[in-house]
């Protein structure tokens, strides 16, 4: 980086830059010389330094608005970006043809915005990362953001997993023949996994789900490490405090199996997210000061040579002074507009000085460009240390033109005008004439076409194909009912016993059982010397990655505090919902691994119930 880009930023009320510009220099031939990773030493040294001097600097997590990824930075891209537009473009179209056609003749509802601003998102990981389960591979999870169900629908029918009678029953009760609003095993035991809606489930769910795979491993059930959990939602659903309130957790843990996505179309079901700031930023604050790797794709490739021309800062400064409001209004204007409000500078307006309006419009968002979600993607995947979230930036109603793009009602769009349509047939190049658009027909590609087996060889090199769902597992021997004869003979000299006793014993007899005994999980929130339950912890050992780094203050007691890589109980702390998603890992485990266990949550109903009740309907849509 030249020393002329660090200059540009030098600030008017510098005391002295002369000395400020030798520094400047110096790091950028840090830079040059040595590499990023040197001058990022030399910086936290520095500050290191100064802190112990007794100088205040407070920690910063946000970074500059622009990708996390330079472009040298980017994976090549390895697929056939034609092939996949085309692909992408039917998917798109048949997304939203199935909500329109639903609500031809009933008022069931359904979702299009949402799908049209992550179709890029799906589509790449489809292609090119999520594996199946496989007889190689213990399969990827992905948590589906729920009201983009309709995307998922579509592929899976453009596949031939699913009928054109049972897209035209989606949302409607039509004797099992129909689909579901949203991702429920319930109602489609074979095709979803998990639950996601209500909203803020499926973050939660995810993070435990993947702490759990480390618990497996590590107590010798299964090979987890290959495997990943993804979890996508929306920018406004991180207002969900199930969202973000265990993500201090999977950075504690070291989580690098984890991926959060966040499509970051700026709004939510009324209006902007963030109107009067910006919710990346927000978010990768929030997220670094947890411990994640952050990366940002926010601009995609057509404003790559506009930024490498921005030596000056000027654009750069310009990124990160717009608000979101202010981004959302001009992606429901024309390239006329964001000429005029956004290159609204003398500097700006000349870097676009030789631009048509149309040049600028077509200035594309991260999360629409496949290479530059396809590298986002390869970076998470090959993340070693800490969970990963791509904070993606796309627009609400992508395509849908008047009828919904960037607009505040377009969560609740479920019809769009012949000109939307011919709008939408354009911009994604699909062939239907003007005459037949209004037919709403679903589009599929002929048996053999190069675009069909394209789509089935990418899946078969994963594994096969996704959303699948594994109904049963290996059946376990229970224990014979003698085993439970002390109990049920009663107590000596009838003395009575309380329930939180008896229950215990009955535990404690089914963990010595040599064929069960081991896939028991007792799930703790912090309760176990409440419930008379700390004769465990010596016993059966507190699971921890690490195990135990300290001397525990009771070492030298007969029932002291252990912590164990291989323990088999799981202590969540002060921690209801984070004990139920627990119970929801382990209980759901035959599913997503082939490995039936069985949990036990123990905690007090009077402060318990209503801090998981959604989570135990959750528990029960997923046949836990």
């Amino acid at each position: 980086m030249s020393v002329d880009k660090f200059s540009s930023h030098l600030s008017a009320s510098d005391s002295d830059p002369q000395e400020t510009k030798e520094w400047i220099e110096a790091l950028a031939a840090v830079i040059e010389h040595e590499g990023e990773e040197r001058a990022h030493f030399l910086l936290e040294t520095l500050i290191e330094k100064a802190r112990f001097a007794g100088a205040d600097i407070p920690f910063s997590a946000a970074t500059a608005y622009i990708n996390t990824l330079s472009v040298p930075q980017q994976a090549q891209y390895v697929g056939d970006t034609s092939i996949e537009h085309k692909i992408r473009s039917y998917v798109r179209w048949n997304a939203m043809v199935m909500v329109l056609r639903a609500n031809k003749g009933t008022n069931v509802g359904g979702h299009i915005a949402s799908f049209a601003s992550s179709a890029t998102l799906y589509d790449v990981g489809y292609n090119h990362f999520w594996h199946a389960a496989s007889e190689t591979h213990g399969g990827d999870l992905v948590y589906v953001q729920g009201h983009v169900a309709t995307g998922i629908y579509a592929r899976a029918f453009m596949l031939g997993r699913l009928s054109e009678e049972q897209m035209d029953g989606f949302r409607q009760e039509v004797d099992g023949g129909g689909l579901s609003s949203y991702p429920h095993p319930w109602l489609m035991p074979d095709f979803w996994q998990f639950p996601t809606v209500s909203m803020g489930l499926g973050p939660i769910m995810a993070i435990y789900q993947a702490r759990f795979m480390k618990y497996v491993e590590d107590r010798g059930f299964a090979k987890t490490d290959d495997r990943k959990v993804w979890a996508f939602l929306g920018d406004g659903e991180t207002d969900e405090p199930e969202s973000l309130g265990a993500i201090g957790m999977a950075g504690r843990e070291n989580l690098d199996n984890l991926v959060f996505v966040i499509n970051c179309n700026l709004q939510r079901l009324d209006g902007p997210v963030r109107g009067n700031g910006k919710i990346i930023q927000e978010l990768e604050s929030e997220f670094r000061g947890a411990g994640w790797n952050v990366i940002k794709v926010i601009w995609g490739n057509r404003w790559d040579a506009l930024l490498a021309r921005d030596t000056e800062g000027h654009l750069r400064r310009r990124m990160m002074n717009c608000v979101d409001g202010d981004y959302q209004t001009m992606k429901a204007k024309d390239g006329a507009y964001v000429r005029e409000n956004f290159f609204n500078t003398p500097e700006l307006k000349a870097m676009v000085a030789d631009w048509s309006d149309k040049d600028i419009w077509e200035l594309n968002r991260g999360g629409h460009d496949p290479a530059k979600v396809f590298a986002a993607y390869d970076a998470a995947c090959k993340e070693t240390t800490r969970p990963t979230v791509i904070l993606a930036k796309t627009i609400k109603g992508y395509g849908m033109g008047e009828s919904g793009e960037a607009q505040n009602t377009t969560h609740q769009q479920k019809k769009m005008s012949h000109d939307s349509l011919l709008h939408f047939r354009d911009k994604f190049e699909l062939p239907i004439s003007d005459e037949d658009v209004d037919d709403l027909a679903y589009l599929t590609f002929e048996e053999g076409s190069a675009e069909q087996e394209y789509m089935k060889k990418k899946r078969m090199d994963l594994g096969g194909y996704l959303p699948a769902r594994r109904e049963k597992s290996d059946s376990l021997t229970i224990p014979d009912l003698a085993v439970f004869e002390p109990m049920l003979k009663g107590t000596s000299k009838g003395r009575e016993i309380s329930t939180t006793m008896a229950f215990v014993r009955l535990l404690n007899i089914l963990l010595k059982d040599k064929e069960i005994g081991k896939r028991i999980v007792p799930i703790v929130p912090d309760e176990s010397r409440t419930f008379g339950m700390e004769g465990l912890f010596r016993q059966l050992g507190i699971w921890s990655q690490v195990g135990q780094l300290y001397t525990p203050q009771d070492s030298d007691q007969l029932m002291f505090y252990k912590e164990d890589k291989n323990g088999q109980v799981l202590q969540e702390g002060i921690n209801e919902a984070g004990g139920m998603c627990d119970w929801i890992a382990a209980g759901t485990s035959y599913s997503t691994s082939d490995v039936p266990m069985i949990p036990f949550y123990i905690f007090y109903s009077m402060f318990g119930f209503q801090r998981i009740g959604d989570l135990i309907w959750a528990a029960a849509d997923q046949r836990a």
